[in-house]
């Protein structure tokens, strides 16, 4: 079973017990769980992102992973870790090691520095995703939309009638890229997804935009 809390690309969180029905299914069913946890770091509002191993039991059924790329803006560098169950993480080498690929030692020496370093490099991203956030939730309820703020990650979703349609006309009539939701399946309809990694300036801009448009 793959999880992934908090979630790409909904944002949505994992709400309290839910690991701890995720242990009891898997242990009921004899069940291997992977975590994607790739998103603990990157939160808001005092909410911390708990980890799948923290749950009594965890370790016994599952591993987590985990990935540099959003917690320290090391996208396409691509480096990472699963830790967790012996047993698991023995089958996971035997699946796929690095022998026949390697990555970059400048990378892996990026990867060291960060996860070593001071950590207020991510609490000052967080502090600007967070402030991104609130300027394009805002703007879009200013437009009359009723829109979740979300806990975690760096994307908001938007209710609207037919997203292809919505997104389509973002594009053509004033060049804002949003993703229709039907992208990431067919329980996506009804909503398009902005992601926040613009500068507040451009999600001022892209909320002028908007307010020219019938929406």
């Amino acid at each position: 079973m793959f999880i992934n809390y908090p979630n790409n690309p909904t944002a949505a969180v994992a709400p309290e017990g839910f690991y701890r029905e995720v242990v009891d299914f898997a242990s009921e069913h004899n069940i291997v769980v992977v975590s994607d946890n790739a998103y603990s770091e990157i939160a808001y509002d005092r909410y911390r992102a708990p980890s799948f191993l923290e749950t009594k039991g965890a370790r016994e059924i599952g591993i987590e992973m985990h990935s540099l790329s959003k917690t320290y803006n090391m996208t396409g560098w691509r480096i990472g870790m699963a830790v967790g169950n012996a047993d698991i993480l023995a089958g996971l080498g035997r699946v796929k090691t690095n022998v026949d690929s390697g990555v970059f030692n400048a990378v892996q020496q990026a990867a060291i520095t960060a996860l070593s370093g001071s950590q207020e490099c991510v609490r000052n991203a967080c502090t600007i995703y967070q402030e991104r956030r609130d300027v394009l939730i805002a703007g879009l309820r200013d437009l009359g939309f009723e829109v979740p703020s979300p806990k975690a990650t760096f994307y908001v979703w938007l209710p609207v009638h037919d997203c292809m349609a919505f997104s389509a006309k973002l594009l053509n009539d004033a060049g804002i890229v949003a993703t229709p939701g039907v992208g990431f399946g067919s329980s996506g309809e009804g909503y398009v997804r902005f992601a926040i990694t613009r500068p507040v300036a451009r999600i001022q801009e892209a909320i002028g935009r908007m307010r020219r448009l019938d929406l």
